[in-house]
């Protein structure tokens, strides 16, 4: 039984994060703050204004275009938007307790958030890997979600599991994938964990495969691993729920 709240409800909070999240995937890889200045058009620099900051719907009314300079506004934007809308929905709905319910959804935030990151930039930063570990770790201690001592195996065998595997497929996995795969561990446990790592082997290799194909390019193209540990996380988290 979910908690008695709307899906609307839902749904519009995790547009509104949706808007947030975006802030934030195209600042902190530039080493901006996400919270100053107020948002503004990537190509010409001009100051945004409310109408042109409603989640979705401006994108749609703006035909995908800056209202000043004309220049396209990339699908990113509305894409992660709705993900986080039908997210939120998802888990307010679904989430037995409220305790249950903010590690779900802070677990989906931080998976959304670096999934996109490292998809765009090659890069999954320390400033969400780092607290997402504490984090799952804590909730697991506050009895919110798995036991203490498998969150504590799940981040331990995250660290193990990537580094072995960093060492055997070299570039295969780095350091900041060591750490997502610690951050999922900390909040889904030891099982769960290489579960993820299954789902996201086989996505990614798949990916890679049709990619490369398309695209023709040669097979050391590198492609970021981190968007399908996100992606296989949030499989066992479907599967989990």
């Amino acid at each position: 039984m979910g908690l008695d709240i709307s899906l609307v409800f839902f749904f519009i909070l995790g547009v509104v994060m949706g808007s947030f999240y975006n802030v934030v995937i195209y600042r902190v890889p530039q080493g901006k703050s996400f919270a100053y200045p107020s948002s503004s058009c990537p190509s010409c620099g001009r100051r945004l204004r409310p109408f042109e900051l409603i989640p979705v719907i401006s994108y749609v009314v703006q035909r995908g275009r800056c209202k000043g300079c004309k220049c396209k506004i990339s699908w990113q934007y509305p894409v992660v938007e709705l993900l986080t809308g039908l997210g939120f929905a998802y888990l307010g709905w679904h989430a037995a307790t409220w305790g249950q319910l903010a590690t779900e959804l802070t677990l989906f935030s931080l998976l959304l958030v670096l999934g996109f990151i490292d998809g765009r930039h090659m890069l999954l930063p320390d400033l969400f890997t780092i607290p997402g570990v504490i984090l799952g770790f804590l909730f697991a201690v506050m009895g919110w979600s798995i036991p203490w001592l498998d969150s504590l195996l799940g981040l331990a065998l995250g660290c193990v599991v990537a580094l072995v595997m960093s060492l055997i497929f070299r570039g295969g996995m780095g350091m900041g994938d060591m750490k997502l795969l610690a951050m999922i561990g900390s909040f889904l446990g030891p099982w769960h964990t290489l579960l993820t790592l299954f789902w996201a082997s086989v996505l990614g290799s798949v990916f890679g495969i049709v990619f490369l194909y398309v695209t023709k390019r040669d097979h050391k193209t590198p492609i970021p691993f981190g968007p399908f540990l996100a992606l296989g996380a949030f499989i066992i988290m479907l599967w989990l729920g």
